[in-house]
């Protein structure tokens, strides 16, 4: 499981948008420069930053480097969005099934305006949009459904809607700006709720299942076309909806 650092680092790595692999060496320390995040993937060595997970070396402003992979198991990250199964309730807290080697915890004092009286009535089953607020290799992961200003900002309970895995990968370039090609297009062309969790697991809902099949096919089917082959299949699913 990995922790997000803080440790300094010199100019962007030779190696950025490539294929890394575990082993490889993206970032010399020895050098002075800007101080950087390190997300999934990676982990500091001494004087080096090296990779954990095989996938492509990302970057991102202000200065944070993550390596992005297609696997299907998630390994949990610090501010992650994730969309996890109640499994179990316990007084403190609910326990959810979020992909992850181990289940995580989210306690039932982390919904914006819950106190002991109100706290959310989740059942075995229910599914959350929550963040990961806390990772560490050796417990549980911890998550809540606020923001840093404590407002639910979209996280919370999701009701209704269809749920689906698909690869870590995906889910990444699905919440990417600019907007996901595949969105895009269905955005002008369809009404609908989507959650994406960085774990792998998409939710969509809408009024009409035949719109929630078509965004659900869309998406899987988006992961390995180009921007203008996602227009053209979304073109084709809404042709076979008419």
């Amino acid at each position: 499981m990995e922790v997000q650092e803080r440790v300094q680092a010199a100019a962007l790595s030779p190696l950025l948008n490539q294929i890394v692999a575990p082993g490889d060496v993206v970032l010399d320390l020895t050098k002075a420069g800007k101080v950087v995040r390190l997300g999934g993937g990676l982990r500091q060595d001494g004087d080096s930053i090296v990779v954990t997970r095989a996938g492509r070396l990302r970057h991102t402003k202000p200065n944070k480097y993550w390596v992005e992979g297609s696997q299907k198991r998630y390994v949990p990250n610090l501010e992650d969005g994730v969309i996890g199964i109640v499994t179990d309730r316990r007084f403190e807290a609910f326990s959810l099934d979020i992909g992850a080697p181990t289940f995580a915890t989210l306690p039932i004092l982390a919904f914006e305006g819950a106190t002991r009286r109100n706290a959310p009535n989740l059942q075995p089953g229910a599914a959350v949009y929550a963040r990961v607020v806390k990772c560490h290799r050796d417990v549980q992961p911890e998550l809540s459904c606020m923001d840093v200003s404590n407002k639910s900002s979209g996280f919370g309970p999701l009701k209704n809607g269809y749920i689906f895995d698909c690869s870590t990968g995906l889910a990444r370039s699905l919440l990417s700006k600019p907007m996901c090609p595949v969105l895009e297009a269905l955005g002008k062309r369809l009404s609908y709720e989507i959650a994406v969790g960085l774990n792998g697991r998409v939710w969509v809902n809408a009024e009409e299942p035949s719109t929630i099949v078509a965004v659900s096919n869309a998406i899987l089917a988006a992961e390995f076309l180009t921007p203008a082959q996602q227009h053209i299949m979304v073109a084709r699913i809404m042709e076979t909806m008419q």
